[in-house]
């Protein structure tokens, strides 16, 4: 079973982001604090559950969590300060949105600016290692599977509710058949040869 605790604090909160290597759709995160009791023997890493049991486990940490908070960060944005600070902001919105403000913050991956002075430590691979971040995981990862099966429903050609905006063999040859929507992150290489010049 993964860690509960990181640092000495008795708040802690884990977060993580979903949706970064995505062609369409928002990226975003998940703030999780669990109460110091929590134990989840199937929880761990999003990538490394099923979609099955992501959705089984997104009410169980709802209902047992201290609180959590979530939030989407728009293409339109991520044109604008590109993906990684999008990320981050995404990460900082989930954290704002919290109940109960956190004494200790972990982020998984290796990237992460200040939010409101609270100490923070970033943990590569952290959502396979501490419950909070993998909480946070699993969350981000159901609520962006459920915009991107929303919008879905727009644009059915390309495929969303199956390959959720990644860039996929199909999704990039609907991108070549059809062209893009405005879900589309035109910052993105969205095809192989766009930066190809026919000389």
């Amino acid at each position: 079973m993964l860690k509960l605790k990181h640092s000495n604090f008795n708040i802690e909160c884990g977060t993580d982001e979903a949706g970064r290597g995505c062609l369409a759709g928002p990226v975003t995160a998940a703030a999780v604090i669990l109460k110091p009791n929590f134990k989840n023997e199937l929880l761990n890493d999003s990538k490394q559950i099923s979609e099955k049991k992501r959705d089984l486990l997104r009410p169980i940490i709802e209902d047992e969590a201290l609180c959590f908070g979530f939030a989407h960060v728009f293409q339109e944005d991520i044109d604008k300060i590109n993906i990684l600070n999008a990320s981050i902001l995404a990460m900082h919105k989930s954290i704002e949105a919290l109940s109960k403000t956190p004494e200790f913050i972990i982020v998984d991956g290796n990237k992460f600016k200040p939010f409101n002075n609270i100490p923070f430590e970033t943990i590569i691979k952290g959502d396979g290692k501490y419950l909070s971040i993998a909480a946070a995981s699993v969350l981000a990862k159901t609520y962006r599977d459920a915009y991107m099966n929303k919008i879905h429903e727009e644009f059915p050609m390309y495929n969303w509710k199956q390959n959720k905006g990644y860039p996929t063999k199909e999704h990039r040859e609907a991108i070549k058949k059809y062209g893009i929507t405005k879900y589309h992150r035109k910052s993105f290489r969205l095809l192989q040869e766009q930066l190809k010049l026919e000389l």
